[in-house]
């Protein structure tokens, strides 16, 4: 059984948060789940990623990665080289496309392709002003002394 949930009250009370919910929406609409090429995702630190794609048979010219605003994408298809009747095809040779969503300020820093395996390494660089920093308190003498100033004026009026 199959729910869909509906995000029409987050929408009206919610205001810079549309990009998650479409994507909460879109994944949603997924129908069917394709499992070829297998890959994986692992966390390397705070903000970093690898994707690690099984593409075997597949060369750095078979092979297509595209990063568009918060989309990765990679393609992948073969021009039939073989001659002959094959009597078993095992190993997979059929085109694909894997998109991947990233969130703000994920980059590609490296793709590299070796044994078979695609290998994408993804930073996360948060711009300096959009980091934490640290506000340091300063002394009450560091205050301006506006308040005091406007007591003196009321006292004169």
């Amino acid at each position: 059984m199959k729910t869909e949930l509906d995000f029409a009250p987050l929408y009206r009370s919610s205001i810079g948060f549309d990009r998650i919910f479409n994507l909460l929406d879109n994944a949603q609409r997924l129908q069917a789940v394709d499992l070829w090429p297998p890959y994986d995702i692992v966390k390397l630190g705070d903000d970093q990623y690898a994707i690690t794609m099984a593409v075997a048979g597949f060369s750095r010219s078979d092979l297509d990665v595209v990063q568009e605003r918060n989309v990765l994408i990679i393609k992948g298809g073969r021009a039939e080289k073989e001659k002959g009747e094959y009597l078993h095809r095992g190993i997979g040779a059929q085109t694909f496309e894997r998109r991947f969503e990233l969130a703000d300020h994920v980059h590609v820093e490296t793709a590299s392709l070796s044994d078979g395996l695609l290998r994408i390494v993804l930073k996360q660089d948060i711009p300096e002003a959009m980091k934490p920093r640290r506000i340091e308190i300063g002394k009450s003498s560091q205050i301006p002394d506006t308040q005091l100033q406007i007591e003196a004026e009321r006292q004169v009026a």
